[in-house]
């Protein structure tokens, strides 16, 4: 009820306070509790309903911005064209790349998980995910690389 009351959103709040006992259990060895149990938990709820809402309007600033100034909103066939391409040259890399660093990208990019999420989904550590979602960022951008330029050179020949 306290994470609802910040957030508004039922789900979200339970997800929040699912997380944190999660997070209070994998800590229990290491954690040092100064206050009352009960205190720690509500701060901690209330911390990360905060940072949950802090993320929702960064995502939300985000998304109007690309709407707004992007590029490929503009309705025409080489926009189209130069944007299908790309997708299809990170799908052929993606699929080049091991199963478990290509799900753990996809998972971030795609689906929009954090790290810590990923990392509870494929049981494995957040700094595995860090690791797996590093190198798969590499390889995108050194197989892109080429194909980047000519997009560049392309959109500053449309604005000259």
């Amino acid at each position: 009820m306290f994470a609802s009351t910040i957030t508004k959103d039922s789900d979200t709040s339970e997800e929040i306070v699912q997380n944190v006992f999660v997070k209070l259990w994998e800590d229990r060895e290491s954690i040092s509790i100064t206050t009352s149990l009960k205190s720690y938990l509500l701060k901690t709820v209330q911390n990360s309903s905060i940072d949950w809402l802090r993320h929702l309007k960064i995502r939300d600033k985000y998304s109007s911005n690309i709407s707004k100034n992007s590029v490929l909103e503009e309705n025409n066939t080489e926009n189209y064209v130069l944007y299908s391409e790309l997708e299809q040259h990170i799908e052929k890399v993606l699929a080049q790349l091991p199963a478990e660093i290509a799900e753990s990208f996809m998972l971030n990019r795609y689906d929009g998980l954090k790290y810590y999420e990923i990392a509870e989904k494929l049981d494995v550590s957040v700094r595995t995910v860090e690791v797996r979602i590093g190198k798969a960022l590499h390889l995108l951008r050194e197989q892109l690389k080429d194909y980047v330029v000519t997009i560049v050179v392309a959109f500053i020949g449309w604005f000259w």
